[in-house]
């Protein structure tokens, strides 16, 4: 059970080394489980992902693409690792291997940025006024304008 201990946000009291290694190796085992159902509980319903180049909206799409994911992506094994972290965000550094049908081994890196709501989801909505970039996404091409 938490205990309020100040007015400050409770995602802001959250982490401390120990803990936000901890979140990031939860995840790590989640996503090494390769259930989409169980990985998509750490997002928020209303979670927006990009993939390469592929945009994912919604718990129910991103099952739905791990689902897919995870089909293609045989013996996917994944680490991760934190690179750092602040008040609601974590920086994380990934890599993970898996093999096609064909037998062909693939290496994937790259860095996550979370940012968590006040329940420890990751996402949360935005209100217009407090976002830093008001540009436009074509909803066809998926550019900015």
């Amino acid at each position: 059970m938490l205990r309020i201990i100040s007015n400050q946000p409770i995602y802001a009291r959250l982490f401390t080394p120990e803990t936000a290694t901890a979140k990031v190796k939860m995840a790590e085992d989640a996503w090494n489980s390769r259930d989409p159902e169980r990985v998509s509980l750490a997002y928020s319903v209303d979670t927006e992902w990009r993939n390469r180049t592929e945009f994912i909206n919604g718990r129910e799409a991103v099952k739905q693409f791990l689902k897919g994911k995870w089909e293609r992506e045989l013996d996917y094994i994944l680490k991760k690792e934190l690179w750092g972290f602040r008040e609601n965000r974590m920086a994380v550094r990934f890599e993970y291997e898996w093999h096609n049908h064909e037998g062909q081994w693939f290496r994937s890196y790259g860095n996550e940025l979370w940012h968590f709501n006040p329940e420890g989801l990751t996402d949360s909505p935005v209100r217009q006024h407090k976002r830093p970039r008001h540009h436009r996404i074509s909803p066809n091409s998926r550019q900015m304008t």
